[in-house]
């Protein structure tokens, strides 16, 4: 007997694996840069120039760049900056890769300390944690009709799936400019830079993706004057784009993963020729996947009395939505600063991220633990070398809501920084409140027989015989017609008719007179 087949798309992790770098390195100042006297703030990214995936693991090459900014040793004290790189070199082991494959990677800068041996060398220090796996396009086979079955009674069973109807990877290019207001001096020397997207807003539309966000910028810099006087400068700049995306529908509900893979910093001249102008170009890595929601009714069984059926089935597992959630957490912190012995008197710029450290499927969502780390730049009463910065961590949990998850559920979590504020409230303490958007998508996993193949066998004729012809049955919890009118070798429609029943509804203990159709 043949089946009528709908191919539904899903994606599966074909292979998963976490590994650790450590860096341990000396580092020397280079001869063009002055003597390191104390350093005031540091970060560090990761940049990979080449993944090659072979059988069993993944080789990746890159380096580690690490930014400090520091005060130079001397009678005269002057803010500089300094940029250094550590190689990367590295195996990840990847059970089931295969060449060709690709790879999806992420890391973590777990811990990142520059320590000062001498004015002429720096020790540095991190813990990177990649995270590797690598996800392909499974298709499901699912039996929804019997060609040919006006003679074959079919038993269908409805059920919720989620489709996989778009997946790409595709890349978005964020330009702004920004002129310096009036009362700022021009550029010198770019000192510091921080750039961030926040505020993602990711909607589907017909054959496109709108993304919106706001581009967050801080620079230090020292202006043109004689004397260079340190200046900063901190904005907002929000940005709205729009991504190609063919098969993509507004109904579609989107997952779609946003990592900056690059930002740069310009300093270009105005319409006077003065060099007052920041060229900022960021390139945002998108992970698309668009999941569809329908119904779908498949064969679950088929009989006719007079001939036997066979089904081959095959165990697959399919996955239904279960909730989207776009939920926000809020955290509020006091922080104390016990050092410098000069006042604070201004903030001058706040940076963070979110690292979730756990999350775990609870009764009534995920429960979701972490950090918010932090790093604080601010200005104290010092004339001569006012700036100094503190890096700090605020623990927060919450619980992104999910009615009905169980451990029988898969999800994806994504987490970024929608609002980052702090304040001063005296002169040695600082609140911060930071808004976290923490947005789950869940999806139900059905494991289920599907019927893969129907084969014709002979009916066994010892059995039939041994069935009485006629029967007085009552009916059992979880019966139907479709499955009396099977064990009994009749149909429904004969059933119907012989007991004048108003529909193909039956309760439990129901009496049905039952006449076997076939001798």
């Amino acid at each position: 007997m043949e089946l009528t087949k709908k191919n539904l798309h899903q994606i599966c992790r074909k292979s998963d694996a976490n590994t650790q770098i450590t860096f341990d390195e000396d580092y020397n100042v280079p001869d063009s840069k002055p003597d390191v006297g104390r350093m005031i703030q540091k970060k560090g990214e990761v940049n990979l120039t080449e993944v090659v995936v072979s059988d069993g693991h993944a080789h990746i090459t890159g380096s580690l760049d690490f930014h400090l900014l520091y005060v130079s040793d001397g009678d005269i004290r002057r803010i500089y900056n300094l940029d250094g790189s550590l190689p990367i070199d590295e195996n990840i082991n990847l059970d089931g890769a295969a060449s060709g494959d690709k790879i999806c990677l992420r890391w973590d800068m777990e811990d990142l300390s520059i320590r000062l041996i001498n004015s002429r060398k720096l020790n540095v220090r991190a813990l990177i944690t990649f995270h590797a796996y690598v996800e392909e396009l499974q298709d499901i086979s699912l039996p929804i009709d019997v060609k040919e079955s006006d003679s074959v009674s079919v038993k269908k069973a409805e059920i919720p799936l989620l489709e996989l109807s778009v997946h790409k990877k595709d890349t978005m290019r964020i330009k702004k400019e920004l002129t310096l207001a009036s009362n700022k001096p021009n550029i010198h020397t770019v000192l510091w830079k921080d750039m961030q997207v926040r505020a993602l807003d990711i909607r589907g539309l017909d054959g496109k993706i709108e993304v919106k966000g706001e581009l967050f910028l801080f620079t230090l810099y020292s202006g043109d004057d004689e004397d260079h006087p340190l200046q900063y400068l901190e904005q907002a700049l929000p940005w709205h784009q729009e991504v190609e995306c063919d098969g993509c529908t507004m109904d579609m509900i989107p997952n779609i993963e946003v990592n900056m893979s690059q930002s740069d910093l310009e300093v270009a001249p105005d319409a006077d020729g003065e060099e007052r102008v920041l060229q900022m170009d960021v390139v945002l890595e998108l992970d698309i996947k668009m999941y569809k929601e329908n119904n779908c009714q498949i064969v679950e069984d088929v009989y006719t009395p007079n001939k036997k059926f066979v089904l081959d089935t095959k165990p697959e597992v399919l996955e239904s939505l279960l909730v989207k959630n776009y939920s926000k957490c809020r955290v509020e912190d006091k922080i104390n600063v016990p050092e410098p012995a000069n006042k604070i008197l201004q903030i001058c710029h706040s940076e963070g991220s979110v690292k979730i450290d756990s999350a775990q499927v609870a009764e009534k969502g995920i429960n979701v633990e972490g950090i918010v780390q932090l790093r604080i730049l601010y200005i104290i009463s010092d004339d001569d070398m006012p700036f100094y910065s503190m890096e700090t961590a605020i623990p927060f949990s919450h619980v992104v809501e999910a009615q009905g998850i169980s451990q029988d559920c898969r999800y994806y979590l994504q987490s970024d920084i929608e609002q980052l504020s702090t304040m001063m409230l005296d002169s040695n303490d600082i609140e911060v409140k930071v808004v976290i958007n923490l947005n789950a998508l869940v999806m139900r996993e059905h494991k289920k027989a599907v019927v893969n193949a129907i084969r014709e066998e002979p009916l066994d004729v010892e059995e039939v015989r041994a069935m009485p012809g006629i029967v007085c049955y009552m009916v059992q919890d979880n019966d139907t017609l479709w499955d009396i009118a099977k064990r009994f070798y009749t149909t429904v429609d004969e059933i119907i008719k012989l007991n004048d029943l108003p529909s193909e509804n039956v309760k439990p203990m129901d009496s049905l007179l039952l006449v076997k159709k076939v001798e």
